[in-house]
C-alpha cells in the first residue's frame, strides 16, 4: 500500500519508523559507499541510529516538513530519496538521495526524484526545488542534469567531511520549468 512503481521490479514507498531494522541492514550494505556524499548523522551504524534517523524524518513530516522515501528493488530496500528541506509556505524544497552500489545504473534515483518533484510541484504548489551535492560527485550532478535542473553555481568549501572541506554545487528547478516539460525524461 502507498507504493509507486518506478520500474517493473522497483517501487518507491514512504520510509517509516517501522522499517528501522530493514533500513539498518540496508545501511550496512551502503554505508561506506554513501559516507562521502551524505551527512554524517544519516550514516548510522546500528538499529538505534537507524531508528533515530527515521523518527527525525517522521517528526518533520508530521510538521509538513522534510520527508523520506525508500526505493525497493525486488523487495529489498536499496536506497531512497528525500526532501532534505520542505516548506510549502515558502514554496521551496531540497531533494536528496542515496543508493547502494548494486542498484546503481538503473535510473532509480532519477525516476524516484522525478516522482517526488511531481508531487511537490503539482500537489503542494512548490515553486523552487533545489539539488545540492559535492562538486566532485559526478553521479549526483548527472541526476540533476537529467531532471532538467539549472546549475546555479558552487558554494566554495561548504561541505565538510571529517576534517576536509569540499565545494558544493547548487542546482534548481522552478515550477515553470517543470510544467513546461524542460525536466527531461530518464
Amino acid at each position: 500500500m502507498f507504493a509507486s512503481a518506478l520500474t517493473p521490479a522497483a517501487e518507491l514507498r514512504p520510509l517509516e519508523t517501522w522499517h528501522a531494522a530493514e533500513f539498518a541492514a540496508h545501511l550496512d550494505r551502503a554505508r561506506e559507499h554513501i559516507r562521502p556524499w551524505v551527512g554524517p548523522s544519516f550514516v548510522t551504524t546500528d538499529l538505534a541510529g537507524a531508528t533515530a534517523t527515521l523518527v527525525r524524518y517522521a517528526e518533520q513530516t508530521a510538521r509538513d516538513g522534510a520527508r523520506i522515501y525508500g526505493i525497493w528493488s525486488e523487495g529489498t530496500l536499496v536506497g531512497g530519496v528525500m526532501f532534505v528541506e520542505f516548506s510549502a509556505a515558502a514554496g521551496t524544497c531540497e531533494v536528496g538521495c542515496w543508493l547502494e552500489p548494486g542498484a546503481e545504473g538503473q535510473g532509480l534515483i532519477t525516476l524516484a526524484s522525478r516522482a517526488i518533484l511531481r508531487w511537490a510541484f503539482e500537489e503542494r504548489g512548490i515553486h523552487r526545488a533545489e539539488w545540492r551535492c559535492r562538486a566532485d560527485n559526478a553521479r549526483s550532478s548527472a541526476v540533476a542534469q537529467r531532471l532538467g535542473m539549472t546549475f546555479e553555481g558552487v558554494a566554495r568549501e561548504a561541505w565538510k567531511v571529517g576534517d576536509t572541506f569540499y565545494d558544493k554545487q547548487v542546482w534548481s528547478l522552478l515550477t515553470g520549468d517543470f510544467a513546461a516539460g524542460t525536466s527531461s525524461p530518464v
